[in-house]
């Protein structure tokens, strides 16, 4: 196993033209771009926007018309090949028991578009409004686990839409038994190689810490056990990354926000805790969201290009006191992410800045094409978006975490 060395965590404070604060949302990241929609904040949200890591800067987009969804909360969005899918979370009403709760978003016109007018082979069985699941996109197909179902409870139904026909299969369903995680909600999952990797969350009542692994070659569930990791947790957000599986936040309860980050290694099916640099603290947070950005995450990262000879451009990075190493030079945009902002008074005081400089453009025109350069060459990053304790009614919180390999 690939050791994780300390992180770091930067707060990255936004400005009056972001959106609300806000937690049961959704997110998801696509071509550079992170976008939020939806979640809770005195009331439930129905906005979409569209973050730019590059510009740190906010878009809203048309949230509207016949092929938009209304508000939601605990809902689930995916990227897939320039599309956002997003699935669930409608308030419990008469209009949601006969709409198909599956909205489409097509990143580069920025508009929603009625999927249901596209061909597609009769089927009589979708799945039912829900809260709470998980989706995730294997292949071209994307699969959806559990959730809550208005007045039945948990659910142990999974489901899988082929994106190419946009019809739904059900993959498993029936009574519960030892061979799957069960009826399950406010769980996390990511995809990994042709499996999905599920942990926690309710069941029924009471919260989970188990692990399950459904083999897309076998077509069945795994009990993974471990004798560390993550305790009960609810409301937590993963990521793939690299070879492992980054677990951030949740807790028992919404009470009870947690700021641990875990990182579960998929060759040695081992659980390691993820220390932080001195001065640089996580936050405590429960039903937020985390997306990856750069080559190394799995979901939604833009393909880095290459250097004329095959090798990848990467970005390089300065962290002081933990540097990073990154191979080659050639091209590198200069990242300074962690550095002295004064001299400490003493050994034990660590004074820390964030001096992007890749990152904090003041300027006020239009992306142009040095800044798309820069979408390609992220560096890897994880960002925490939202969550419960919130700011309402201030600013959306984000946070930056950079991840170091001992």
């Amino acid at each position: 196993m690939t050791h994780a060395g300390p992180c770091l965590w930067t707060p990255l404070p936004q400005g009056p033209g972001s959106p609300s604060d806000r937690y049961k949302h959704a997110c998801c990241s696509c071509d550079g771009h992170v976008y939020v929609l939806g979640g809770r904040a005195s009331g439930c949200l129905g906005d979409l926007w569209r973050y730019s890591v590059v510009c740190n800067e906010w878009a809203e987009l048309p949230c509207n018309g016949d092929a938009a969804p209304e508000e939601l909360e605990e809902h689930s969005m995916v990227a897939h090949e320039g599309l956002l899918y997003v699935f669930g979370g409608m308030l419990d009403s008469a209009y949601s028991k006969w709409r198909h709760p599956l909205w489409v978003f097509d990143v580069a016109k920025e508009k929603w578009v009625n999927w249901q007018r596209k061909p597609r082979p009769h089927q009589t069985r979708v799945p039912a409004n829900r809260k709470g699941h998980s989706a995730v996109i294997m292949g071209s197909a994307m699969l959806v686990y559990g959730g809550f179902v208005d007045m039945k409870g948990s659910s142990q139904e999974f489901w899988s839409l082929d994106l190419g026909t946009m019809t739904w299969s059900l993959l498993s369903g029936g009574q519960q038994g030892t061979g799957s995680p069960g009826p399950r909600h406010s769980h996390s999952a990511v995809a990994h190689l042709g499996c999905m990797y599920l942990f926690g969350g309710l069941k029924g009542l009471r919260e989970q810490r188990d692990m399950w692994r459904w083999s897309s070659t076998t077509s069945s569930w795994t009990s993974i056990r471990t004798w560390a990791g993550p305790p009960r947790l609810v409301g937590h957000s993963a990521v793939a990354y690299k070879d492992s599986m980054l677990l951030f936040g949740g807790g028992e309860s919404q009470n009870s926000p947690k700021n641990c980050l875990w990182r579960y290694d998929f060759s040695t099916q081992s659980w390691g805790q993820v220390a932080f640099l001195p001065g640089s603290t996580p936050p405590e947070k429960i039903y937020h969201c985390c997306t990856g950005l750069g080559p190394s995450y799995r979901s939604g990262s833009v393909r880095p290009p290459k250097l004329a000879d095959g090798r990848t451009r990467p970005f390089k990075n300065k962290c002081f006191p933990a540097p990073l190493t990154f191979l080659g030079s050639e091209g590198a945009i200069e990242l300074q992410t962690l550095g002295p902002a004064r001299p400490p008074r003493d050994r034990t005081e660590t004074c820390l800045t964030f001096e992007n400089k890749a990152f904090r453009r003041q300027r006020d025109d239009e992306l142009t094409d040095e800044d798309e350069d820069l979408i390609c060459h992220l560096p890897d990053l994880l960002l925490v978006l939202g969550g419960r304790p919130s700011s309402a009614p201030g600013p959306i919180s984000v946070w930056q975490m950079t991840l170091t390999d001992s």
